[in-house]
């Protein structure tokens, strides 16, 4: 069974920069599409940023040029490295696996 557990939520100010990582067991990290997922309230979840198996990037264009999602296989873990944040990219983050495969979420909030 493939259970995501994301971490690295906060609030920080407009322009900083936070980490998010994503923890997963019982599965081969470059054998997997792996992405990161935002849904800010009444809005609908919104694919951030994803990797294929092996390894090719795509970003959503609000994205673009701030976030940057990882991986590592060893410590079976997946990142997104987010710059730049803006009030706006302010919404609950979801590690997903498989297509199939959510985590519980963590909140990101960027606000004065």
């Amino acid at each position: 069974q493939v259970q995501p557990v994301e971490s690295g939520g906060g609030l920080v100010q407009p322009g900083q920069s936070l980490t998010l990582s994503c923890a997963v067991s019982g599965i081969i990290f470059n054998r997997n599409f792996m992405g990161w997922y935002r849904q800010a309230p009444g809005k609908q979840r919104e694919l951030v940023a994803s990797i294929s198996g092996v390894g090719n990037t795509n970003y959503a264009d609000s994205v673009k040029g701030r976030f940057s999602i990882s991986r590592d296989n060893a410590k079976n873990r997946m990142y997104l490295q987010m710059n730049s944040l803006k009030p706006e990219d302010t919404a609950v983050y979801y590690c997903n696996i498989g297509g199939t495969k959510w985590g519980q979420g963590t909140q990101v909030t960027v606000s004065s």
